[in-house]
């Protein structure tokens, strides 16, 4: 019984040390990187966030929204609703959301993120994602990034769905696999192009590896990337998994381009 008390008492010394420890490189790393606002670099008092203005200019996606395609929705049924839209030309993944629209301080992070290699904003646009995505989250076995162009990848070094992937593993603790899907051959660009163009661009254009296809058969699968814009990436990508015996694919990003989906009911 005498022999618990110090042992008791070290482990409170040795946490408030630890503590004070991180408190004091904080204090330390904050002066030689001082927090500023992640869009327009005015300083704040604290990293990974935005200011006032800069915050005011995001355009959140808010509920209530169609279940399968994350657009909002102008009233709330009191449950699951599914829009006209959707109805109309069902995606071929189960359900999508996104954490805000593609404009405004928005679109500017992503395009640091995505073309100047700005990986600290993954923190923020995580934390965005977790917030948009909660409902799927929780369904979720495994997350998938949609995978890149090998060419691209050279050039870029990066993959930016497979950062956010693995953010988004972090915050939640889901397994992460960034080679379960493949890219097989490059596309054109999108831009132009008609719906039924764009579908028939992005067919074979991606494929599961077979040695991951355990990891996807009869699992629900979260597909990440960071921006919906036509729907054809990812619909394609929805197509390869649900193939390869996937439950379900939903999907998960940091954007959305509101001009590419009707937001009527």
């Amino acid at each position: 019984m005498g022999q618990d008390l110090p042992i008791e008492t070290a482990d409170h010394r040795h946490t408030g040390l630890s503590g004070t420890l991180r408190r004091g490189f904080a204090w330390a790393g904050d002066l030689i990187v001082p927090p500023v606002c992640a869009a327009c670099r005015g300083a704040l008092s604290s990293h990974h966030t935005l200011c006032a203005a800069c915050w005011r200019d995001v355009g959140f996606i808010r509920a209530p929204l169609c279940d399968r395609l994350g657009i909002p929705l102008p009233f709330d049924t009191g449950g699951p609703t599914v829009s006209a839209a959707a109805l109309a030309d069902p995606p071929d993944y189960d359900r999508a959301r996104a954490a805000t629209y593609f404009a405004g301080t928005a679109q500017r992070l992503v395009h640091g993120f995505k073309y100047s290699d700005r990986q600290e904003l993954r923190v923020l646009l995580g934390a965005w994602m977790q917030a948009a995505g909660h409902d799927l989250l929780d369904d979720a076995h495994l997350i998938v990034p949609v995978p890149m162009n090998r060419r691209r990848l050279f050039w870029r070094t990066f993959n930016q769905a497979a950062i956010l992937a693995h953010e988004i593993g972090r915050r939640t603790g889901l397994p992460v696999s960034v080679s379960a899907l493949r890219r097989r051959r490059a596309t054109m660009p999108q831009v132009g192009l008609t719906r039924a163009q764009r579908r028939v661009n992005m067919e074979g254009a991606f494929g599961v590896a077979k040695r991951k296809r355990h990891l996807i058969d009869g699992h629900n699968i979260l597909l990440i990337d960071d921006v919906i814009t036509t729907g054809a990436t990812i619909n394609a990508c929805a197509r390869v998994l649900l193939r390869a015996g996937a439950a379900r694919v939903d999907v998960l990003t940091v954007a959305m381009v509101a001009g590419e989906v009707p937001l009527t009911p």
